[in-house]
């Protein structure tokens, strides 16, 4: 089974690689760079900044650097190790006289599973779940789906590396949110709108009222003109923020695409 696995992967692997093109080579050498998406990962901070009190923002951040550290470390110094998979590209892998290397790139020996689709995944789907906004859910997995895929192109991982390593980096970035939601909302101190109305939650005015309120309960909470001002705003913020995010994705996508035209 375990070969059978490994002889698929392979086969989709060369089918998918060999299809190359100059200004798709220089395309996915910039869109797989990590430094290229510091815009789009400022607007996260915004995101979390501005439609939150800056205690449960804190929270929210430790939470997602703990999700990428978390699935970084997974995946490259407790799963490769022992594993130990060579890259498709790494020379001392057979299937490397047969595989597509851009620039002559080839990354590190190791490639299963993929840190870059674990990073991307575990950001993708806290921050999704943070939003809870359709389309800006199938925005943020499309952008880590292509990221992901980039590394495919370049010749540097399976497909199987890019899913275990997807789900790896689904799974924490899962985890880590619903912990720093579990945390905000049994400490009276960073009790805030986390999850205001119109983002996918139950449209519940009690739930909302009482992560506004710390400390105060369910029964003496009423919504006051003042209180339905700060909801309004809160959920204005993080639709804002969101829209933000996505403009950011598509000035550095539009950057990436005149650049890779034009070398």
């Amino acid at each position: 089974m375990i070969e059978f696995l490994d002889n698929l992967d392979t086969s989709i692997f060369l089918a998918v690689n060999g299809a190359h093109s100059p200004f798709f080579d220089n395309f996915m050498t910039m869109f797989t760079g990590r430094f290229i998406w510091i815009p789009m990962y400022a607007m996260v901070l915004w995101i979390l900044f501005r439609s939150c009190r800056w205690q449960t923002a804190v929270a929210y951040l430790l939470a997602l650097v703990g999700a990428i550290a978390l699935t970084d470390q997974t995946c490259a110094s407790v799963i490769r190790p022992a594993v130990e998979r060579l890259r498709p590209s790494n020379i001392e892998n057979s299937i490397s006289d047969f595989t597509y290397i851009v620039n002559g790139y080839r990354g590190g020996s190791y490639g299963f599973p993929s840190c870059h689709a674990a990073n991307s995944f575990a950001l993708a789907l806290f921050v999704a779940l943070f939003v809870r906004r359709r389309a800006f859910t199938l925005f943020i997995v499309g952008w880590a789906l292509l990221n992901s895929y980039s590394r495919l192109y370049l010749g540097v991982h399976y497909p199987g590396d890019l899913f275990v390593g997807a789900v790896v980096g689904s799974l924490f970035g899962v985890g880590c949110y619903y912990v720093a939601r579990m945390v905000t909302s049994r400490i009276p101190a960073l009790a805030s709108a986390a999850n205001p109305a119109g983002f996918g939650e139950a449209d519940s005015s009690s739930v909302i009222l009482k992560q506004l309120t710390p400390g105060a309960s369910l029964d003496s909470l009423t919504p006051s003109a003042s209180l339905r001002r700060e909801i309004a705003t809160v959920s204005t913020f993080r639709l804002v923020a969101s829209d933000m995010m996505i403009a950011a994705f598509a000035l550095t996508l539009a950057v990436i695409i005149i650049a890779s035209a034009l070398r």
